[in-house]
């Protein structure tokens, strides 16, 4: 089922482009990072604190000449060795599962599919997504879902569950470090065949003895994306 999915995500290409942030934003314009265990150990920042991961980054994006960083998906990444992602008796959750784009607080994100909105919520706790949406797409009679993670508590003012969102519309904003999760300002955008039944949030990370269930619910967001 999962190969069935990842064909359709790479269908959905043939026409065209499609963007999660300003389209104007051209691929030559992205810049990849690398934040996984293996290299964060070599960064001199303290990348668990939002402020000198925030620096960090944007460093990164200057010494590039490019407008945005993304990157992320399956790594293993130092920052989620923390209590919140370990849970007593269980293997630590580090293996991220979308893409992630960072960017300045109030860039606005774009819808790159048809869809209806599934679900919303502000996900308060340290560590969670902040302010979060989730839609619902259908391609060739198949379901599944896009969630976009750490926009600004605006975003979430006026939606309407069921309500339809076209393709190229603005969604929300990216949020800020104190609104959204603690995190240094960035999309989380992934994608989801089966969200088993959750509602306004969805496992963002997952530890080792999981990812293979992981990988094939949650393909690489960049199949839709083609950065």
């Amino acid at each position: 089922m999962a190969l069935v999915f990842a064909d359709i995500l790479v269908d959905l290409t043939s026409s065209g482009r499609l963007s999660v942030l300003d389209p104007g934003i051209l691929p030559k314009d992205y810049c990849q990072i690398d934040l996984s265990r293996a290299v964060a150990r070599n960064i001199p920042n303290d990348l668990t604190i939002p402020e000198e991961c925030q620096a960090y980054i944007s460093s990164e994006i200057q010494k590039s000449g490019r407008k945005v960083a993304f990157g992320g998906y399956l790594e293993d990444r130092l920052i989620y060795h923390t209590p919140q992602f370990h849970e007593a008796g269980e293997p630590v959750r580090s293996i991220h599962l979308g893409v992630d784009f960072w960017c300045e607080a109030g860039t606005s994100v774009f819808v790159p599919v048809d869809g209806i909105i599934h679900s919303f919520r502000d996900n308060r706790d340290p560590g969670n997504y902040g302010p979060t949406i989730i839609l619902s797409h259908s391609t060739h009679d198949t379901g599944w879902y896009s969630l976009y993670g750490h926009l600004s508590r605006a975003s979430l003012l006026g939606l309407e569950i069921g309500q339809f969102m076209t393709a190229g519309s603005v969604l929300g904003q990216i949020g800020t470090i104190v609104e959204n999760g603690g995190y240094a300002s960035h999309l989380h955008f992934q994608l989801v065949q089966d969200l088993q039944g959750m509602v306004g949030d969805y496992p963002g990370v997952c530890a080792l003895k999981d990812l293979e269930f992981y990988q094939n619910n949650c393909p690489d967001p960049n199949l839709l994306l083609r950065i």
